[in-house]
């Protein structure tokens, strides 16, 4: 039997069996009114008057609400207008109140207050091409959900599935600006994905998330419940670098939401910590806890008072939440501005940096319902500072997010006491490396040492790194820049114009025979920003100018030779956006601080690492290189590479001092892999090169032929069977 009856028809007996109910597609289409509309037209008229009395009073009114809905911007534009009625953002004008009210779409507290259906073969057609959808899933007569099936027996059938999502988009943009997930399956493999986020870094796999059998991973993700909180509380319309971008909250971090928010319910704990590792959205969790606590009537109209640190603040996404579903947010600009903020008992959405609470007096405000979500905290509240914004908000809720585990340091363990305390693991959530990695969330690291003539030099490096007990448990970037400003002998070898032309010189061969031919793109780490540019003139007498760039931060008492590759924040938009493109200038990044923490590129697959690093702040910035990638030609990027020109993954353990479970399998060197290889070629040879068994060529030959048949037969034997069902 083929894909219809082995995969698409129990898909749909499994969704009705779900409380879904079924159209058959001649219904479908009679009410949608024909192939051109991609709503239940009846259904959505009833529904809106339904869900909205005194304010849609009539089928007139609702018609108009409608009309408005079907003439959304086919983009992904106007799919985020689309989301914002399903979130009863949008308004229509009461006469007789003289004014605007919300009008909602759906009702999430009350499921059966919706109607859900589902229909198959959804033939669309808006222009001179026509698309047919597999199946379809409507709530309140809007299509939310597209799913694609392909039979088992098709071993590309999430790829063939993918692509024509892909092809959707292109073809049928109107009925894609309506839905807002789509899902693909051939009965083994289950895929799902949030619509107008094509790459192959937003597909993932659903049967890793939710253990079980078709019939359970069909009806856990179709759960009418679970679909209206998805639709509702967890895609995010985050704007990157001036571009609109899409994501979907993933189980993990539902997880962690559902978490934080029965922490800031229970009167008796006021502590938790969210390890969640780095490429896995930790922030997206973060910034969902934040709304999702604003919008709860439970927590009374309450303060929440979002830290980060100043790379993050400096992002489009920080500067502009407003964009991610927050209405007015409150930018703490200084000390005096902080305190104003919260002597005058300010509620809604404060940002700020940790730095701002220094000398912050004790019991500025003492309510209870202030949450206090810490970004970065394994390095954000160290010290006075923490004790200073505690000491303030005393009754407050402290969330601490991370991305990196508990560093074996006293450092790292006072830190992690800050939050950990309520908890007997020390978590309130945990989603790790092994475990991203598992998923599909992230891509493994392998590491390299580059030639021995161009490693750092390891007696400077023992002296002035390892040695620097400043450097134990380090958390903040700005704080090893301090640190190596002191290792004089050591920066001033890794500058040293011979070294940094080699090295550039070993750099562009590299980058021209392994990076650039599989369609990736590459940073080169510098000791500091002297070195950026001296790296930037060496890199352009081996590879075109336009191909690398330098961006570092500036400062005013800049010599000539550094204002040189001072950027605008334009100019610096432009390039962090062209560098994500596959084909566009530049393709290598020249960084010391910048970029290092929050930047996501996954076209990034390789790091070339000439600063010396470790812990917390190694372990940030070699993720930037652990971000899935499918390039339009479908290749898949299976790991990223660390090219090491300082010597600091010699040892592993000493490079990164957490406990060996926390990091198992974060990064391999590349020996071990071919070590690996090697063992897998011996026993390939022990188990097949015995089938060559003749005394003579002729016969071993025969024996080989008649094994390969033996082969050839079973797998269409095999295939037959499946096709049989």
């Amino acid at each position: 039997m083929g894909e219809r009856h082995t995969v698409q028809n129990p898909f749909l007996r499994y969704a009705e069996e779900a409380g879904w109910t079924y159209l058959p597609p001649q219904e479908a289409l009679r009410r949608r009114g024909g192939e051109a509309s991609p709503l239940l037209h009846d259904v959505l008229v009833a529904q809106l008057q339904r869900l909205n009395p005194g304010v849609v009073t009539s089928a007139a009114k609702a018609e108009e609400v409608v009309e408005r809905l079907r003439r959304v911007r086919p983009t992904i534009e106007g799919n985020l207008e689309a989301w914002e009625y399903l979130k009863g953002l949008k308004t229509v004008f009461v006469e007789a109140e003289r004014r605007e009210k919300n009008v909602r779409l759906l009702d999430p507290e009350h499921p059966e207050a919706n109607a859900f259906h589902v229909t198959d073969e959804f033939r669309f057609a808006a222009g001179s091409t026509a698309i047919r959808a597999d199946v379809v899933l409507l709530v309140n007569g809007i299509p939310v959900i597209v799913v694609e099936t392909k039979a088992a027996t098709r071993p590309e059938g999430i790829a063939e599935a993918f692509d024509q999502i892909r092809r959707y988009h292109e073809q049928a943009p109107e009925l894609m600006a309506q839905a807002q997930l789509f899902a693909l399956t051939h009965l083994v493999q289950f895929f799902y994905g949030a619509t107008w986020n094509l790459s192959r870094k937003g597909l993932f796999n659903w049967r890793y998330e939710q253990a079980g059998d078709f019939e359970t991973l069909v009806k856990s993700f179709v759960a009418p419940r679970r679909v209206l909180r998805v639709l509702t509380d967890y895609i995010l319309f985050p704007r990157i670098d001036g571009e609109l971008t899409k994501a979907v909250l993933r189980p993990h971090q539902v997880r962690a939401v559902e978490r934080v928010l029965g922490r800031a319910r229970d009167p008796k704990k006021r502590r938790g910590l969210i390890w969640h590792t780095q490429g896995s959205g930790k922030t997206y969790t973060m910034l969902t806890v934040a709304r999702l606590l604003l919008q709860a009537p439970a927590f009374q109209n309450p303060t929440v008072l979002l830290i980060v640190d100043r790379n993050e603040l400096q992002q489009q996404l920080f500067q502009n939440l407003e964009a991610v579903g927050f209405g007015h947010v409150n930018l703490a600009r200084s000390k005096q501005d902080l305190q104003d903020l919260l002597r005058r008992d300010t509620r809604g959405l404060i940002v700020s940096m940790i730095h701002k609470f220094d000398d912050m007096p004790a019991g500025l405000n003492t309510r209870a319902n202030i949450f206090v979500l810490v970004d970065e905290a394994h390095r954000t509240t160290g010290g006075d500072l923490g004790n200073y914004l505690m000491g303030a908000l005393p009754n407050a809720t402290y969330i601490g997010f991370t991305g990196t585990p508990i560093d074996k340091t006293a450092y790292g363990q006072g830190t992690f006491k800050t939050f950990g305390t309520d908890d007997e693991r020390g978590y309130l959530d945990k989603y790790s490396i092994r475990e991203s990695i598992e998923d599909g969330t992230t891509v493994p690291l392998h590491y390299q040492l580059a030639p021995n003539d161009l490693i750092a030099d390891r007696e400077a490096m023992e002296r002035e790194f390892w040695q620097a007990a400043a450097l134990e448990g380090i958390s903040d970037i700005e704080e090893l820049n301090r640190v190596l400003d002191r290792a004089v002998t050591l920066t001033n070898m890794l500058k040293n114009p011979a070294r940094v032309k080699k090295v550039a010189a070993f750099v562009a061969d590299h980058f021209q025979k392994y990076v650039q031919p599989m369609g990736y793109k590459a940073f080169l780490v510098a000791v500091d920003r002297e070195a950026c540019c001296l790296y930037k003139e060496a890199l352009d007498q081996f590879l075109p100018k336009e191909w690398s760039a330098v961006v570092i931060s500036a400062s005013h008492n800049d010599p000539p030779h550094l204002r040189k590759y001072h950027l605008s924040e334009d100019e610096e938009t432009r390039l962090r956006r062209a560098f994500r493109k596959p084909g566009e200038n530049p393709q290598i990044f020249i960084v010391t601080e910048k970029l290092l923490t929050g930047y996501d590129a996954p076209i990034l697959y390789c790091m070339y690492l000439d600063k010396p690093m470790r812990d917390h702040v190694l372990l940030q910035a070699i993720a930037r290189v652990n971000r899935p990638y499918e390039s339009a030609g479908n290749q898949r990027k299976t790991a990223g590479l660390i090219l090491d020109f300082v010597g600091v993954f010699e040892n592993l353990e000493r490079a990164l001092a957490f406990d060996s479970q926390d990091v198992e399998g974060v990064i391999t060197g590349l020996e071990v892999l071919q070590n690996r290889f090697k063992e897998l070629i011996a026993q390939a040879r022990r188990e097949y090169l015995p089938l060559e068994t003749g005394d003579t060529p002729d016969r071993s030959y025969a024996v080989a032929v008649d094994w390969t048949f033996f082969c050839v037969l079973g797998g269409e034997c095999l295939a037959k069977l499946l096709q049989r069902g």
